[in-house]
């Protein structure tokens, strides 16, 4: 082991669930139509398989295939069409407002369509004080702090579902069972199955989990038993005296380099190249640049003079992340100190892109913009902007969970791109043997979002057209300034650079001043004051009118009220009270008011002294 391993620190007191939807496309439309869930079905975009349910890859299927080979492969195989992303958004954010709701924090990460981070250490570190040690067997996890019925049932003795290693309940697990990390990923993979049996039954989706105590090891753990399964990496995370390793190092030990979440491609490809003595061999198989030979994190992790200060040398340079061999280092052994990121109201940036076998031509680049500017602006409307009466940021679902468009002159936006930014990836050209080195090197120009794309009463389409003329085809016109012979093979358009705007969401920066004048009369009403006209008459004269004006006021006709209205009780004999025991004259209704000799006015006791004195001004 190098020994700049044995100087990592690690920081274990989180527990991290990482939520994966299985084959999620699939299972969108299994869900819309449950008649597919014994069928084999694969979703297409352009000419490949991106996804397949589980049932079509018994079949000998896999994701990434050419449609033609699935064909030949199943020929009962049912494809359906994917490009349209809705209805796979309106699943995700359904879905993701689901678990988040289980989560006392906002620390809910949602990644992609189909997986989410959830940082459950706040209820753990709640229920392990709870447990109780004398009777595991029946425990109860409490899922509310204020309301201590609210949670279930569970054995805290034994672990929910699958652990790595699977023999790693020894000496070294008990050991620090007493220090309270066994006990803490004991707490969340009951947790984490509770959950997922929930997302099941109430969501129709199944899901495979995974429970350690950072992001790069629960994502990764949660891999080892798809479908409908969980994992829990359990400790030793530290190896002990006696040990050759830890379990983290062993589990991570096996993965190839490339698998890592955080090293991206170029990066594995930079360190495949370092451990092999020379650049690995692209697979021409697979799409997104796979390679024939595989470097496991084992091989470079324990690879003499292996440190961070060589990956810093190897892997940095111009453009590099800052410090990208520390975080390299730390990845191989099993660190990852990056917090689960709390839920926000607005993404970073928005952007549409799709990949081409050749595209060459003027006309047929303007065709492919407005399409993806039409796909733009309806995911702007869609992401960044809310209902004006919604209290959340997800789409209102109807009684089958489906989620439907919102109106969306009916919705207020809550952010705007200020920047707008087209990027391409054009081929390199044909070497003189007649070969061609693949690239992956993109080029990209800027400018200010046009402002017209807030205009809601504006058609997508119009948009589009509007916008690719404006802004898309000059910033073409930047990167390309030849005329044709571009040959990309990609189109990106991304709308980034997001200014949260005055709203009356939850989240937005401050209200917003203008729609809070609008809405007011209606929002007051049930608090506003009107004037009453009262005419001026002797009130000896018509007293019933006087009282008649008084909201809610029912004239009497009988008793001592009606002698008073009717005038057969003087007003000297009403004030002194004459011992009547009624409504009129109990002391509860006593400060109700007087009426002004002078003009009839009613107004409370208090105020008619200066009312009289208001008269005597006046005359």
């Amino acid at each position: 082991m190098p020994t700049e391993s044995l100087f990592l620190k690690r920081a274990d007191r989180r527990t991290i669930i990482h939520f994966d939807y299985d084959c999620f496309y699939a299972q969108v439309f299994e869900r819309e139509d449950p008649k597919l869930r014994d069928l084999p079905l694969a979703v297409q975009q352009k000419q490949i398989i991106v996804t397949c349910n589980y049932e079509a890859r018994r079949r000998g299927l896999y994701k990434l295939q050419l449609v033609k080979e699935a064909r030949k492969k199943c020929p009962d195989l049912i494809i359906v069409l994917g490009e349209d992303l809705t209805r796979f958004r309106n699943a995700s954010k359904e879905l993701y407002t689901f678990l988040r709701n289980y989560a006392w924090s906002d620390k809910v990460e949602r990644l992609g369509f189909d997986e989410v981070f959830i940082d459950a250490t706040d209820m753990v570190d709640y229920n392990a004080e709870l447990v109780n040690h004398n009777s595991l067997s029946t425990s109860f996890f409490h899922l509310d702090r204020n309301d201590p019925t609210v949670g279930f049932p569970f054995d805290a003795s034994v672990v929910a579902g699958h652990v790595y290693p699977s023999d790693s309940l020894s000496a070294s697990s008990k050991q620090d069972h007493s220090a309270g990390l066994y006990l803490h990923l004991m707490l969340g993979s009951h947790l984490a199955q509770h959950m997922r049996h929930q997302l099941e039954e109430q969501k129709g989706y199944t899901s495979t989990v995974g429970i350690s105590t950072n992001k790069l090891l629960s994502k990764l753990v949660g891999n080892l038993n798809k479908p409908k399964g969980q994992t829990t990496l359990i400790p030793s995370f530290s190896s002990l005296e006696g040990e050759a390793e830890s379990n983290v190092t062993k589990f991570i030990d096996g993965h190839e380099i490339g698998k890592i979440p955080g090293i991206g491609f170029k990066l594995a490809q930079k360190i495949r190249g370092y451990v092999l003595g020379r650049p690995a061999a692209f697979d021409a198989g697979l799409v997104y640049g796979g390679t024939k030979e595989t470097v496991m994190v084992g091989e470079v992790r324990l690879r003499g003079g292996m440190c961070s200060t060589l990956l810093e040398k190897l892997l940095g340079g111009y453009g590099a992340p800052k410090a990208i061999g520390d975080r390299v280092w730390g990845l191989l052994n099993g660190i990852d100190d990056d917090e689960v990121c709390k839920a926000k109201a607005v993404p970073h940036q928005i952007s549409i892109e799709d990949s081409y076998i050749r595209l060459d031509s003027m006309d047929d680049v303007k065709r492919e913009l407005v399409s993806l500017m039409e796909s733009l602006v309806r995911r702007m409307r869609l992401d960044l902007m809310s209902s004006i009466d919604e209290a959340d940021d997800v789409e209102p679902a109807d009684e089958e969970g489906l989620v439907h468009p919102r109106t969306e002159m009916s919705c207020e936006w809550i952010a705007h791109p200020k920047t707008l930014r087209l990027t391409t990836r054009p081929r390199l050209p044909l070497n003189p043997d007649g070969t061609r080195e693949r690239s992956f090197a993109r080029i990209s120009k800027s400018c200010n979002m046009p402002s017209i794309i807030y205009n809601k009463s504006h058609a997508t389409e119009f948009l589009a057209e509007k916008i690719t003329q404006e802004a898309l085809i000059p910033l073409f016109h930047k990167l390309h300034p030849e005329q044709c012979g571009w040959n990309l093979s990609l189109i990106n358009i991304c709308a980034t650079n997001m200014a949260l705007v005055a709203t009356d969401h939850k989240d937005g920066p401050g209200r917003d001043i203008g729609r809070m004048f609008k809405t007011q009369e209606s929002r007051l009403k049930d608090w506003q004051v009107e004037d009453v006209n009262i005419a001026t008459f002797d009130c000896d004269d018509e007293p019933a009118r006087i009282l008649g004006s008084m909201k809610g006021f029912e004239e009497p006709t009988e008793g001592p009220q009606a002698d008073y209205i009717n005038g057969s009780l003087g007003r000297d004999t009403y004030e002194q009270g004459d011992g009547l025991d009624d409504w009129w004259y109990s002391d509860e209704n006593e400060s109700k008011g007087e009426i002004c000799r002078v003009c009839g006015a009613l107004m409370p006791s208090f105020a008619m002294k200066a009312h009289e004195r208001y008269h005597n001004l006046t005359d």
